[in-house]
């Protein structure tokens, strides 16, 4: 799911005035996302990049107005993603060059396409009903709608902010990638996660659940990375459709959240059931602090689950402790893992 802003230090600090900036900034914070939509939607950043970097030459590279380029330009300065020299040159900031510039392998700009889709900004438009309720009051459940149409959206933009943490997943599981294992990878999407295992170890066969169209991206992202002989589907709802048994290794990433803890449980047992003795399940999962609110990008995904789902939730790992151990599991170790805001609990059978 879509990541949300780390959150502003008080202006209730000791030794500061009172201010208003905070909630001015906070409400009008769609025009943040607007402007870097913008810039994407026209290339900005590649063209500024490839040395488009002035007001006149960017404005003819985009088929723009000079004013218009030269407004959001500035604006994309005030907010971080670029620097405006004094002779009116502008040029990417580092982080901006990493992941906006289209020639980068760790471009994410089509990530838009999923996080600004209607089907989870319109969750969002009515919070305090959203809070009544205590859940989504979209349709059929949200994002756990069977089949939902973002969910193939979202595979087709998210797999390359995940790529990193998907080979950081391979190497905590398969460290020494050197003998045959099975994996199971659940709610598979882009398939990046199974992919990596099977690329690090030339000896594993992956097997991604996911609804059929969905499905049908990570395929096509496994034939791509050379692995799709190695790659076979499961078409269906996780908790319907039959796993087999006898996997080394059963991956969740980015998927308990969605559901409440006993759903959660339902589950696991189900994982349980399905791995070898001595198997692993790895959970990659956005877990905060016990108080909730920190690192404030995981505690603050709890309101994502809340727009846009019926019952999931940002849990602690003492929470998926309780919830991995009553479904059967001896032994469950969280591990950071790099290039992830999320953390990886490998539970053992």
């Amino acid at each position: 799911m879509s990541q949300p802003s780390p959150a502003r230090p008080s202006s209730e600090s000791p030794g500061t005035e009172p201010s208003p900036l905070l909630f001015f900034e906070t409400i009008n914070a769609y025009q943040r996302s607007a402007a870097l939509k913008g810039a994407i939607d026209l290339d900005l950043f590649t063209a500024i990049a490839e040395g488009s970097d002035t007001t006149t030459a960017l404005a003819k590279r985009v088929g723009a107005a000079e004013r218009g380029v030269r407004i959001l330009a500035d604006y994309l300065v005030i907010l971080g993603f670029l620097t405006k020299g004094g002779d009116g040159r502008y040029a990417l900031t580092r982080d901006a060059g990493i992941f906006l510039d289209k020639r980068s392998p760790a471009y994410v700009g089509g990530a838009v396409d999923f996080l600004l889709a209607p089907g989870l900004t319109d969750a969002f438009k009515d919070m305090a009903a959203v809070v009544r309720k205590g859940g989504t009051t979209q349709p059929q459940g949200g994002t756990t709608a069977p089949e939902h149409g973002v969910w193939v959206r979202f595979a087709r933009a998210m797999g390359p902010m995940m790529a990193k943490a998907a080979e950081g997943l391979a190497e905590l599981a398969d460290p020494k990638a050197d003998k045959p294992i099975k994996v199971l990878d659940i709610s598979a999407s882009h398939g990046t996660f199974g992919i990596a295992f099977a690329r690090r170890n030339k000896a594993a066969r992956v097997v991604g659940l996911d609804w059929p169209n969905v499905l049908e991206v990570a395929k096509e992202h496994a034939g791509k990375a050379g692995v799709g002989e190695r790659y076979s589907t499961i078409a269906g709802s996780a908790f319907e459709a039959d796993f087999g048994k006898d996997y080394d290794v059963i991956l969740l990433p980015n998927f308990l959240h969605h559901f409440d803890a006993a759903t959660c449980e339902k589950l696991m047992r189900k994982v349980h059931a399905s791995l070898k003795a001595g198997g692993r399940a790895v959970t990659l999962e956005f877990i905060p602090e016990p108080d909730r609110v920190t690192p404030p990008t995981v505690g603050a995904f709890a309101l994502t689950m809340l727009a846009s789902t019926p019952a999931g939730d940002a849990y602690t790992f003492a929470e998926y402790e309780q919830i991995f151990r009553r479904a059967g599991f001896a032994r469950n170790d969280l591990h950071v893992v790099p290039g992830a805001v999320q953390r990886a609990v490998v539970s053992v059978k």
